[in-house]
């Protein structure tokens, strides 16, 4: 991708990648570089506000710098299939798929206990991000590696395009201050998400109700003087904003030691799909579905994990999502208003369990 203002990215993904040895091994590999122009990060440095730390809950919306510089991270996920629920007799999902949702093969749904249903996941993540933002008063080179540990309970029916089922992952991520790290740190992680099926109705192919529960906190924070040790950096750990949890809000607009978010969307799909009159479109892109989801999300950061701050003066923001299934891939365009602006996420997949 390149932008007019000098920005450019290339962004390289792939999905359960499987050892011919080792046939519950699946691996995630991401792989981004990027440079931008004129980037708001939203980092303490703004000499306009000498006093406040950039990203908290209650700090000013122009508390950010503004820069250029390079953008790098790569993660390579390792996923271990446990042999239970879903995952005990069927290694790989054996999905069919009939215009853009499942018409058998479910991996999950069926119950609320992981023995019997679902794909259980062990994972481990080593992860490397570079950011940089460099401007005439202001210059930061933030950088961190480590490893994510990770339970993944995926009992959704269908993860691609779920229309019932839960999914719960813990996650603890540890940057051990090695090589050339910023700063050593530890956060803590939970998500939980769920689905519930209304059915189909006279307009609408199908009605899904869509909740997410997110929360993390930073164990090794600590703050002496005004000044902040062993925290991660902003755009990872426990942050708010951006293409996955409070999308009124510009990416890690808030950051802190402790989060919570809430997050919920109606996922309608009309019978009508404007592309079937294109079948020239319809042969290269093969659209099966178009969908409006109005949504709501509600979250919070703060300086220790307590539930009671975590639950005032929370932010918010409401918007419409419109997404399409096109070659077997959901792709997503999301526009929510918040109280410090309007925000566009565009994205591949759903914002949830991502």
């Amino acid at each position: 991708m390149a932008g007019s203002s000098g920005s450019v990215l290339g962004f390289v993904m792939a999905r359960d990648l499987q050892f011919p040895s080792a046939r519950r091994l699946f691996v995630d590999p991401i792989f981004s570089i990027g440079y931008f122009n004129d980037f708001d990060a939203y980092v303490s440095g703004n000499s306009a506000f000498p006093n406040e730390r950039a990203g908290t809950n209650d700090s000013s919306k122009d508390n950010f710098v503004t820069g250029d510089g390079f953008d790098n991270f790569a993660r390579m996920r390792f996923k271990y299939l446990l042999p239970l629920g879903h995952g005990a007799q069927h290694i790989r999902p054996d999905y069919d798929v009939l215009n853009g949702y499942l018409a058998d093969g479910a991996t999950g749904g069926s119950s609320l206990n992981p023995l019997k249903s679902g794909r259980s996941f062990l994972e481990i993540r080593p992860f490397y991000r570079s950011q940089q933002v460099d401007s005439a008063d202001f210059s930061d080179d933030i950088q961190t590696n480590g490893l994510d540990v990770t339970f993944f309970w995926d009992n959704r029916d269908f993860p691609i395009n779920p229309t019932k089922g839960n999914g719960l992952k813990l996650q603890v991520s540890r940057d051990f201050g090695w090589l050339d790290s910023s700063d050593s740190w530890t956060v803590l992680q939970a998500e939980f998400d769920a689905y519930y099926d209304f059915g189909e109705s006279e307009w609408f192919r199908s009605s899904i109700l869509a909740f997410d529960f997110w929360t993390a906190d930073t164990p090794s924070w600590e703050e002496s003087d005004g000044k902040v040790s062993h925290r991660p950096p902003a755009y990872t750990g426990a942050t708010l904003g951006g293409l996955w949890r409070m999308r009124g809000f510009p990416t890690q607009r808030f950051n802190d030691r402790s989060a919570i978010y809430y997050g919920t969307e109606l996922r309608l799909t009309p019978k009508w799909n404007p592309f079937d009159n294109w079948p020239k479109v319809q042969k290269y892109f093969g659209v099966e579905w178009i969908q409006v989801a109005p949504f709501f999300e509600l979250g919070r950061v703060a300086s220790d994990y307590n539930l009671g701050d975590l639950h005032t003066d929370m932010q918010w923001d409401v918007g419409l999502g419109i997404r399409t299934w096109a070659q077997g891939f959901v792709l997503r365009a999301d526009t929510a208003i918040s109280e410090e602006g309007v925000g566009v996420q565009m994205m591949i997949d759903y914002p949830f369990q991502f």
